[in-house]
């Protein structure tokens, strides 16, 4: 029974809901990463298939990744986009502080379809998203064996071969990881050795030789620097 805070009790919904207009008590969505990719390249569309637990997407199909925060909002903004459109969903990842979702589609219009329903759900726009921000970019000319031995036990991808040259790329958001991917193979001859697109930094593993290596990473850090959006907040880890 609620009565009078005088006699001795209190309304919780009323205490909530202070807090709430407050800004105390923070419901909202961030939009973290929104990328559409027009055309997911064979490598990048294998490696989400050996890593996902939903429908396997094919090659040269329309793809859009979504990270945002809080990360179990994630299943409702999945929800939204499958009730809307008939694309296929191949990654739902919730993790410490993110979300992540991936979806695809032969047809361009019903993942862009998806992807509005989406941003209207959350109250975003496409440009609300955060501008990636690469923390790393490396480039390791003529690998020795014993370091690309230890990358093949752990990647998802290709092997890499002792004399390659590696490219190293870790961005945040972790979802541009995928971009940055997809870029580079469209770019040059290479092996995606792994990517990772969920988690506090999304992280980008590629091989070839080193005249196809230094164009896959000026096409990859190109992709990202031309995402427009609103700058990352520090990283902070909880």
């Amino acid at each position: 029974m609620l009565v009078n805070r005088a006699r001795g009790f209190y309304n919780p919904a009323r205490f909530i809901g202070f807090f709430v207009r407050e800004g105390a008590f923070d419901l909202s969505t961030s939009l973290r990463t929104y990328v559409f990719l027009d055309s997911l390249q064979p490598q990048l569309a294998a490696h989400i298939c050996t890593t996902c637990r939903g429908y396997f997407p094919v090659p040269y199909v329309a793809s859009l990744f979504v990270e945002i925060a809080p990360g179990m909002a994630i299943h409702r903004l999945m929800d939204v986009a499958l009730k809307a459109t008939k694309v296929h969903p191949a990654t739902l990842v919730v993790e410490r502080a993110y979300g992540m979702l991936e979806l695809h589609s032969e047809d361009k219009g019903e993942v862009r379809t998806g992807g509005e329903a989406i941003l209207k759900h959350i109250g975003h726009v496409e440009t609300d998203r955060m501008k990636p921000r690469i923390v790393s970019n490396t480039i390791i000319r003529a690998i020795e064996p014993m370091h690309a031995m230890i990358l093949d036990k752990i990647r998802f991808g290709s092997m890499i071969e002792p004399g390659q040259s590696l490219f190293i790329l870790e961005t945040e958001p972790a979802a541009y990881a995928a971009l940055a991917a997809n870029e580079a193979e469209k770019a040059a001859n290479v092996r995606l050795i792994d990517v990772m697109v969920f988690g506090a930094f999304g992280r980008l593993y590629m091989a070839g030789t080193e005249s196809e290596i230094d164009s896959a990473a000026q096409a990859a850090v190109a992709a990202l620097q031309g995402i427009t959006g609103k700058e990352p907040p520090t990283f902070k880890d909880k």
